[in-house]
């Protein structure tokens, strides 16, 4: 791969409501275990990249897909040397649902059965819908955003499991959860948070990992960013966001928010700024 400069860009556009877009080319990044609100549908051009994905390493070269559910934890890094680069679109799951209630026979919520895909032909659609988003060429972007994700969904797609019965553990984690989504900017220790709901902080740790993938305070983390997202997009300064969401300051969002998004905040917001005043 030519150059040796990590770069990315995370935008929308404004005639592709409801989709994220990315461009990026990554050499030593580390992407921590996270979630998206949105499905990923990312196209690696180049390089490898290895992702954790329920409970093992999933690998994705160039001409491969990775295919990320939506609250589904994740990790990312480098499978190579070089690094990786590729093309994501993040479509919400209203926008998924819509195509395939369309195109497909799938009942119930779609999603995708593998985590990886090799379908080099999908790889240059979804570069074709990012070019033609940076074109504004909402005609082309539409277009072949709809036909990607019929073809992923034909080639690879299912009804999503429905979610486990209530268990007394599952209960216990969704209570912690709203605790933790109420107070979260000044959240309770493990061990407070246990009392508080009747329960040991071991038995809490573990109903909530089996629940959510991933243990209370990780799951915080990835939940401030989310809702640091939400104020840098409504306009709020990152130092700002960073303190609402109860981060000690701007540069403990910085690295999370880096590690989770791919950029800084700053570069995200310029980014969302300039759908309201397209070039």
């Amino acid at each position: 791969m030519a150059g040796s400069v990590e770069r990315a860009r995370h935008w929308r556009y404004e005639q592709l409501p409801g989709v994220d877009l990315l461009r990026a080319r990554y050499i030593h990044k580390t992407f921590v275990r996270h979630t998206h609100e949105n499905f990923v549908i990312a196209a690696i051009a180049d390089g490898v990249e290895v992702f954790h994905h329920r409970g093992s390493d999933v690998s994705a070269g160039a001409g491969a897909l990775a295919l990320v559910n939506p609250d589904t934890p994740h990790t990312g890094r480098a499978g190579v040397p070089e690094g990786w680069r590729y093309g994501a679109v993040y479509p919400s799951p209203e926008v998924v649902a819509g195509i395939a209630a369309e195109t497909t026979a799938i009942r119930g919520t779609p999603g995708f059965v593998a985590p990886a895909l090799d379908d080099p032909y999908t790889v240059r659609l979804v570069h074709q819908v990012l070019r033609a988003a940076e074109e504004g060429n909402a005609l082309a972007a539409d277009t072949l955003l709809r036909v990607a994700v019929t073809r992923l969904l034909r080639l690879n797609g299912g009804p999503l499991p429905q979610r486990r019965s209530r268990t007394a553990g599952a209960r216990i984690a969704a209570r912690a959860r709203g605790v933790l989504e109420e107070e979260m900017a000044e959240p309770p220790t493990l061990e407070r948070l246990a009392a508080d709901l009747g329960t040991s902080p071991f038995a809490l740790l573990r109903a909530f990992r089996d629940a959510y993938g991933m243990p209370p305070h990780t799951w915080l983390t990835d939940a401030r960013v989310r809702r640091a997202r939400l104020l840098l997009d409504a306009g709020t300064a990152p130092a700002e966001a960073a303190v609402a969401v109860g981060f000690t300051d701007q540069p403990h969002l910085n690295r999370h928010f880096a590690r989770i998004v791919g950029v800084p905040p700053g570069a995200y917001q310029r980014e969302r700024k300039n759908v309201q005043d397209p070039h």
